[in-house]
């Protein structure tokens, strides 16, 4: 890594950054951090069922391999953004791509869940590091204007289509290779763009500033208390000593947390944020539609690989359709914005979110994808799509410039954390239903079992086949239910709390910067 040079004014910066081709360079550069960043979640998630069984996780604690990245990377991600304002953003920009290479290593190389869970997370602090600092850079690279405007078209672009390229990608390195390719495919591509770096990005103006680490700390331990003890009640049940202490102690740091961020001079979290009726339904929106898709995706992925017997290429192949149809709603949305404004596609969107849940709520084990599952996703995410633009637009509204940055990190953040609380709520749920299920059909199971079958369920204490396949996809039906309320609490906070006319639609506009991604 060379030395940075000394300080400069953002303007001077960008003048001296190199032109033409070189900008181009810096594009790449920052592009193919955010695609792997963005592209970790979906790569991932296909390879849960081989990760399961690999290091013998429970359906329930494996959503911790989803949890402890996304996790510390939201917990992190405002606090991840100050590093670069502070310290430099090329050179956190480094240090992130580097941390998180690593850390996709030792998860590759892991022998145990707990090895796995560990590197997650310690993935989740590269992402947060990376992703924001990525973001700043194309702003002080690129001069105002259209070449500004290209560029974060190009970033947006790339945020939006990792989520397919992961499930594409993520199949087949399952299927040809093995799970753990997933991980150590980051391996390379962050070290050649810690090495592209220092040529082809200039380093930023350090402004001066302190960390809040103390509040992104506590905010991060509440929200891992609060995701265990819904995940150990899953497991032990809500009258466990583990799980009643980990709800007690969620509360006294977020408490905390909240008492920190209100003496901070420079929060974390900046609690004003959340003044503004809109921006704070945005987020509240945002929270809740983050829990149904987080959910939707990991359940859907063990049913057609578990159930429906699905290859990794072939779930992969599965799930394009979502990234496809999200962008067909962001285009309709972004289209007729200015003619009915927001909130008809804030309702809308939530409604079709809905619905899709609701209609997923009827999978069985004589499901097929053709006719179960794929009109449901298809609803679900022309929703979702409709729900993205309409969301950043009303959470980046009435920002001044200086606090645009910690509006769209908030904006993430809250989906980020909002998805792994949502996430092991139905995982809860998952859990309680199947465990029920189970009960039932274990009976069944015994009085239609050859002898054979009779001890190899006393040794192991696992129902096989379509015995199984039943108490597995009675539990993610059940999960299903709570996404779809999920997604109906996001629709009552688009009825009641967004106040927003079209012809506000200019002013909003007016307030926005280039928009989380």
């Amino acid at each position: 890594m060379s030395s940075s040079p000394q300080p400069t004014s953002a303007a001077q910066a960008t003048s001296r950054a190199p032109g033409g081709g070189g900008n181009g360079m810096a594009l790449l550069v920052i592009a193919s951090c955010q695609l792997m960043v963005v592209l970790d979640i979906t790569i991932v998630n296909i390879a849960l069922p081989h990760i399961q069984s690999a290091l013998d996780f429970s359906t329930t604690s494996l959503s911790w391999v989803v949890n402890a990245y996304t996790l510390t990377f939201g917990g992190l991600l405002l606090l991840g953004g100050r590093t670069g304002d502070i310290l430099g953003r090329r050179r956190m920009f480094i240090v992130g791509v580097l941390l998180f290479a690593v850390a996709s290593l030792l998860g590759g190389l892991a022998q145990n869940s707990g090895e796995l869970l560990a590197a997650r997370a310690l993935q989740g602090v590269g992402g947060a590091i990376a992703s924001p600092t990525a973001l700043s850079l194309v702003s002080t690279t690129f001069p105002e204007g259209p070449e500004r405007n290209r560029a974060f078209g190009v970033f947006a672009a790339v945020s939006a289509g990792g989520g397919a390229i992961g499930l594409l990608a993520g199949g087949m390195i399952v299927e040809w290779l093995n799970w753990r390719w997933v991980l150590f495919v980051n391996v390379p591509i962050g070290v050649l763009i810690a090495l592209a770096a220092p040529r082809w990005i200039r380093e930023s103006e350090r402004h001066p500033g302190h960390f809040d680490i103390v509040g992104a700390l506590t905010s991060t331990l509440g929200m891992v208390l609060l995701v265990y003890g819904f995940i150990r009640a899953a497991q032990e049940g809500w009258r466990d000593a583990l799980t009643l202490a980990s709800f007690a102690g969620a509360v006294v740091v977020l408490a905390a947390f909240i008492l920190i961020e209100r003496g901070s001079v420079q929060p974390i979290t900046p609690l004003h944020m959340f003044a503004d009726r809109n921006r704070a339904g945005s987020y509240g929106m945002m929270l809740s539609l983050a829990a149904a898709i987080f959910g939707m995706f990991f359940f859907l992925t063990l049913f057609v690989q578990d159930v429906l017997n699905f290859s990794p290429l072939r779930a992969g192949l599965a799930f394009l359709p979502v990234s496809a149809v999200i962008a067909v709603g962001a285009g309709l949305a972004s289209r007729f914005l200015p003619r009915f404004g927001p909130k008809p596609f804030l309702v809308v969107g939530a409604l079709l979110a809905a619905g899709g849940l609701a209609w997923l709520t009827l999978t069985d084990v004589h499901s097929t994808y053709a006719g179960s599952i794929l009109g449901p996703i298809l609803v679900f995410s022309l929703g979702m799509g409709m729900e993205f633009v309409s969301l950043t637009l009303m959470a980046l509204s009435n920002v001044s410039v200086q606090e645009t940055g910690a509006a769209s990190g908030l904006l993430n953040a809250t989906q980020q954390v909002g998805g792994s609380l949502g996430l092991s709520i139905l995982v809860t749920t998952f859990g309680t239903a199947s465990t029920n299920e189970a009960h039932q059909q274990i009976p069944l199971f015994l009085a239609q079992a050859t002898p054979a079958e009779r001890l190899r369920f006393r040794r192991t204490g696992q129902l096989p086949g379509p015995w199984s396949d039943q108490v597995l996809t009675h539990g993610i039906s059940a999960a299903f239910v709570v996404a779809a309320i999920f997604a109906v609490v996001a629709a009552l906070i688009a009825v009641v709390v967004i106040q927003v006319r079209p012809s506000d639609l200019e002013r909003l506009q007016g307030g926005m910067g280039p928009g989380p991604v």
